[in-house]
């Protein structure tokens, strides 16, 4: 087991370097397989059933019970994921070097399609754009997409672990899927009657489109709320931002462990990450600049993933750091992107005056409704995507029909499986939101409903939150530092004020 932890952490930070790599287009691409190679000896079947049976002959409330199920979930993952190193190495490369040709022989750089369809204020055009970029994945990237899939659910099934991919996943992972599910259904259906009142206002008001026309092309256009630029320009925002984090008490750049890479890159990805490569020592905050309020966003998410990262405690053992339970670090991400919600954050660190205020404010609540309603649908999808109920087939208007009905946004059968982050992550999405929201009133409580200035509430963060890690689940969290349960009632109460 010492071996094993040794060599996972440089395993784990040779594989972070090469997809940061990649992502941030340094890289045409990962070299995975290599690495996989390299480190056969602890990812392969022996490594698995060793600690499998330590595992199964732990007492279960035990600590030793605790960091075995996180090995073993990480291994088991591992006998996937280097059969498929080969198949994400193509993806990685196909990403950064594939163009999307419209039909007046205009050529965009594929991963620059998002921010083009954000910015692009002509539905006709965005539309077209968005069919060409359709047209493309269809023929090349989902087809890699879905055997991906298929080959990871196989190999999975075949560990004999659980009765089937998801009962292995709730087993190893520690989360309910069937209740969590049950939870969103409840939530989408609570959220229905607000959500049809809202999403034709702002699509005519911003947009000038019916709820018959809108995609989700015109999803990133709306909720790139250009109007709003002003009072976030990019000039000012790492600036303002990591004053806000030192008047808190905490150093933005954790004594330089955190390295910002902000700017533009041809072959950088348009999705941002942060890319812990040695914990807690190099992390890589990573975005390609869209503009406006939605980079501000997007920063302070990062900057909450890549401060726990840095401030995590280097004593904890290879499985508290690197692996656990993502909707611990998913809710600290959201923690800093919830400020946005914030009156009194906004009117100290940004140039929105109190005349705007309350239409941003309702422009965040719509947002994040609508983000809650696709992530809960998606957790629906992907439950039957990896249950084998469903047809492969059958998937994609399975998938366009459960997106299209929660979000109003028609969806494209071509993103099946491109719209799928692995291993159930929506999970861990939908789980931090929940988090998220119990922490924030943990530290209002705390330290008042300032406490994102409160200089005594940074030490705390980074004591009792960032550096434990992801010791625990996030329902253990929730309890230990709030004494609650996590559900999504503090969500729905919180979207409610914002669209008043």
């Amino acid at each position: 087991m010492d071996r094993l932890r040794r060599d996972g952490e440089r395993f784990m930070e040779e594989l972070s370097r090469e997809y940061y790599l990649a992502h941030s287009g340094q890289k045409s691409s990962a070299e995975l397989q290599p690495v996989y190679e390299k480190y056969a000896a602890i990812l392969g079947p022996d490594a698995l059933a060793m600690t499998l049976d330590q595992f199964r002959g732990a007492a279960p409330d035990s600590e030793a019970h605790r960091g075995l199920r996180l090995l073993a979930d990480w291994l088991a993952e591992s006998q996937s994921a280097r059969a498929l190193a080969s198949l994400d190495e193509r993806e990685i490369s196909w990403e950064g070097s594939a163009v999307v040709r419209l039909a007046d022989g205009r050529e965009l750089e594929y991963q620059r399609v998002a921010i083009e369809l954000a910015n692009t204020a002509d539905v006709r055009e965005r539309h077209a754009i968005d069919s060409a970029r359709a047209a493309l994945v269809q023929r090349e990237l989902a087809p890699l997409r879905r055997e991906r899939f298929q080959r990871e659910r196989d190999i999975t099934e075949e560990l004999g672990i659980g009765d089937g991919y998801n009962a292995t996943f709730e087993l190893l992972s520690g989360i309910h899927l069937n209740g969590l599910r049950s939870e969103c259904d409840a939530f989408l259906r609570e959220t229905q009657s607000m959500w049809d009142d809202v999403l034709p206002e702002f699509l005519h008001a911003r947009l000038g489109i019916t709820k018959i026309e809108a995609t989700r092309a015109d999803a990133l256009a709306l909720f790139r709320a250009k109007e709003f630029d002003r009072f976030f320009p990019p000039t000012s925002m790492e600036t303002s931002i990591r004053k806000q984090v030192r008047e808190m008490g905490i150093d933005a750049t954790a004594s330089g462990r955190v390295i910002f890479d902000t700017g533009d890159r041809e072959g950088k990805r348009s999705r941002a990450f942060c890319a812990p490569v040695r914990i807690p020592n190099e992390v890589y905050l990573v975005m390609r600049p869209h503009g406006g309020q939605t980079d501000w966003n997007t920063f302070l998410h990062e900057l909450g993933h890549a401060l726990h990262f840095a401030y995590m405690r280097p004593d904890l053992q290879y499985e508290y750091r690197w692996l656990g339970d993502n909707s611990i670090t998913e809710g600290y991400a959201m923690l800093f992107d919830h400020l946005m919600q914030d009156v009194g954050w906004l009117k100290r660190y940004t140039e929105l005056g109190p005349a705007n205020l309350r239409s941003f404010l309702r422009a965040v609540g719509f947002e994040e409704l609508h983000f809650l309603r696709r992530y809960a649908a998606k957790l629906s999808y992907e439950i039957e995507l990896y249950g084998g109920g469903v047809s492969w087939d059958a998937l994609p208007d399975l998938y366009t029909d459960r997106l299209t009905t929660a979000t109003g946004f028609r969806y494209s059968p071509a993103d099946a499986f491109v719209d799928v982050d692995p291993h159930f992550y929506a999970a861990r999405y939908l789980r931090a939101w929940q988090l998220q929201a119990l922490l924030t009133e943990t530290l209002v409580d705390r330290f008042d409903a300032d406490w994102w200035r409160n200089p005594r509430a940074g030490p705390w963060i980074c004591s009792a939150l960032f550096g434990e890690g992801q010791r625990e689940l996030a329902g253990e969290q929730a309890q230990r530092v709030a004494g609650k349960e996590i559900s999504f009632a503090p969500l729905v109460r919180a979207v409610t004020r914002l669209l008043e």
